[in-house]
């Protein structure tokens, strides 16, 4: 089919083809005329067929012969419906789709769309915009109007709906969908009363093609009952993924149900016919709706965020739960993270001078990076099991937790002061896990190249000194983009630790740890029990923290490998490589270099911090499904609090304002629930 000249007059194009009776099978007069339509006034078009009604006579005549013996079911069943149960081959085949279009059946609507729309979406926007007065008198003009109680089109949308009717029966059978909705097991299941119901009304329409719905008809009345049964059990399901977990699986067979209900529902709306005029608006709707399914079918952004979203709220979900730790309220609070962020800086500052040591053993690329992986990835491990903080692991957690407060009924119009009196609860407990963090990095680091120093009577630092100081200055390195790299990480390691929890729940690996028949006879029940109780708490920290260190050590050898300046900045490994540059430069550096590395420490904490709780925060509105627009007049509550109330960002001040904001976060906390029945 060719491209036309969007230029040429619709009234020339009429004339051509349909000054007589044209009997051609052929697309072509369709698709130009089209073409030529859009670009003219529309009532110029109705004023034509008006004034020559044999012209308009034998387009009619043309449509009917075109259209005639094509089926549309494809069009109500396939399109704008996922057709695959997971999602990676469900993109693979709308990416596929895109670039090659599929080989379509020719007596089928949906080949002639193909063939005659080039752009279903511009058409179906061109059409809407129509005026409706105009539109109608279109369809009778065409003798369209009366479309939607021809015998051959309801046989056409029972089929389409018996169809869906059995797909979506067998997939809400499947045993692992079905869990998802324990509630059901006790009712009769409403995908097969649907089924029965509409396969009944499909044998009453083969004796008499005359049958019609309205809204009053007890048979249209069950469907719209079982049909609102059906998308509770999979509202249901989906509501349960927070307690049971879900699979992309799953999760891809949930939205592809509630995809197939939906039009099932919209197909039965469109024979239900009170009055006449009834008859040409769904005429109308059913037209509109191909259109409208068939300019969807390929999408991939819908895609995307219909099959990402929960599974990004699970994720979300995990990390809120675990993020409320890291808020502080009291000052026993603060103090304690404080000494837990010591503690971390302790650990960081002994793993800057391992690192530094590695980096003199001779080896490949693919070595260094190993070693420094592991290194970062045990010291972080570590840190994480004797309850030690590292500061910029908080922002991946409690930006989710704060997302999930302002995603709480009530809390996105409250009184933006008590959020913002959390977000300076939150604010503090940052900057206090940095001071701990820094504080003892710092001396830990020159205390341990200090020793070696004495130990072994050499400088280990000497050689590093002067990269070591280099890359704390943002004016001869890239210190600020390294930075935004380890934020990344950040942010990518707390997408690791949800997944790792959702996959926990979804699989039950702790209860089948603790009722595991080995396990038991061979070392106790009681072993088993706590076995299974440890990994809950843990296995998602350990999995994170191990990636973590992996993608932190291994970032530069790889960047070296490929030629690209690459490499990670976080503020407390740079406030210990500070302390080996000054002791590599026996402390004989200028006050330039000196304070241009001491402001960049904390510049690379800045942004580590807002990237990794840039990054979780739009994760988190989006799997809540809020905008940024929603919490506007909430960001300058913060900015006004700030301004009144600036030490409260800094240090534990009491408030009266400490109760309600503990509320609102401690309302946020669920716990998942275990279900005996799975």
């Amino acid at each position: 089919m060719k491209f036309f000249n969007s230029s040429i007059n619709f009234e020339s194009v009429l004339k051509k083809y349909f000054s007589f009776k044209n009997e051609t099978l052929s697309l072509e007069p369709f698709a130009e005329l089209l073409e030529s339509v859009k670009s003219a006034d529309f009532t110029d078009v109705l004023n034509f067929f008006r004034n020559h009604p044999r012209i308009a006579e034998s387009f009619k005549q043309y449509l009917y012969n075109i259209f005639r013996d094509k089926t549309f079911n494809l069009s109500l069943t396939e399109a704008n419906i996922l057709s695959e149960n997971a999602f990676v081959p469900e993109l693979k085949k709308r990416i596929l789709n895109k670039i090659l279009p599929p080989i379509v059946n020719e007596k089928t609507i949906w080949y002639m769309i193909d063939n005659v729309s080039f752009r279903p979406k511009n058409d179906l926007k061109f059409l809407h915009n129509l005026p409706e007065n105009e539109i109608n008198e279109l369809f009778v003009i065409l003798g369209i109007s009366d479309f939607i109680i021809m015998p051959d089109v309801k046989r056409e949308m029972l089929f389409s709906m018996n169809i869906l009717s059995w797909r979506v029966t067998g997939s809400a059978m499947e045993t692992e969908v079905v869990r998802m909705a324990p509630q059901y097991r006790n009712f009769d299941n409403p995908f097969l009363a649907l089924q029965n119901e509409l396969e009944e009304l499909a044998s009453e329409f083969e004796k008499n093609t005359d049958l019609q719905l309205h809204s009053k008809d007890s048979r249209y009345k069950q469907i719209k009952i079982y049909i609102g049964q059906c998308l509770e059990f999979v509202n249901i399901a989906f509501k349960n993924s927070s307690k049971y977990g879900i699979s992309g699986k799953i999760n891809q067979s949930l939205l592809k149900i509630r995809q197939q209900v939906q039009r099932i529902y919209e197909i039965v709306q469109l024979l239900v016919i009170d009055e006449e005029r009834d008859v040409l608006i769904n005429s109308k709707s059913l037209i509109f709706n191909i259109l409208r399914y068939k300019s969807h079918r390929n999408n991939i952004s819908e895609l995307i965020n219909d099959s990402t979203r929960l599974i990004s709220h699970l994720i979300t979900n995990h990390t809120a739960e675990t993020g409320t730790h890291y808020i502080t309220s009291t000052r026993k609070e603060y103090m304690t993270m404080f000494y837990k962020a010591s503690g971390g800086g302790i650990i960081v500052g002994a793993l800057c001078v391992l690192k530094m040591l590695y980096g003199y053993i001779p080896g490949s690329d693919f070595s260094h990076a190993f070693l420094y992986s592991m290194n970062y990835a045990m010291g972080f491990v570590m840190i994480y099991l004797m309850s030690f903080t590292l500061a910029t692991k908080q922002p991946a957690m409690t930006a989710a937790t704060m997302t999930k407060v302002l995603s709480e009924e009530g809390n996105i119009k409250s009184d933006s002061t008590e959020f913002a009196h959390l977000v300076s609860k939150l604010f503090r407990s940052q900057f206090i896990a940095f001071v701990g963090n820094v504080l003892l990095s710092f001396p830990v680091a020159l205390i341990i190249v200090y020793g070696l120093d004495v130990f072994f009577s050499q400088n280990m630092a000497v050689e590093r000194s002067d990269k070591l100081l280099k890359d704390l200055d943002p004016f001869q390195s890239k210190a600020i983009l390294h930075a935004c790299i380890a934020g990344f990480y950040l942010f990518i390691s707390g997408i690791i630790s949800g997944n790792i929890g959702n996959n926990s729940v979804f699989y039950q690996i702790p209860e089948r740890i603790s009722k595991n028949i080995s396990i038991r006879r061979l070392l106790g029940k009681n072993f088993a029990k706590g076995m299974s109780a440890y990994y809950a708490k843990n296995w998602p920290g350990i999995v994170s923290n191990f990636w973590f260190g992996v993608f932190l050590g291994a970032t530069a050898p790889i960047g070296l490998f490929l030629g690209l300046d690459l490499d990670i900045r976080h503020i407390t490994f740079a406030a210990g490589n500070f302390a080996m540059g000054l002791y590599g430069k026996d402390f004989s550096v200028d006050a330039y270099t000196f304070w241009i590395s001491f402001i960049t420490v904390f510049l690379i904490g800045f942004f580590n911090f807002v990237v990794s709780f840039s990054l979780s925060m739009f994760l988190a509105f989006r799997s809540r499904k809020l905008n940024f627009g929603q919490v506007s007049e909430i960001y300058r509550g913060i900015f006004r609090y700030f301004i009144k109330n600036p030490l409260r960002f800094f240090f534990p001040l009491t408030s009266g304002l400490d109760k309600r904001a503990d509320d609102m976060m401690n309302n946020t906390s669920t716990v998942a629930t275990k279900s005996e029945d799975r």
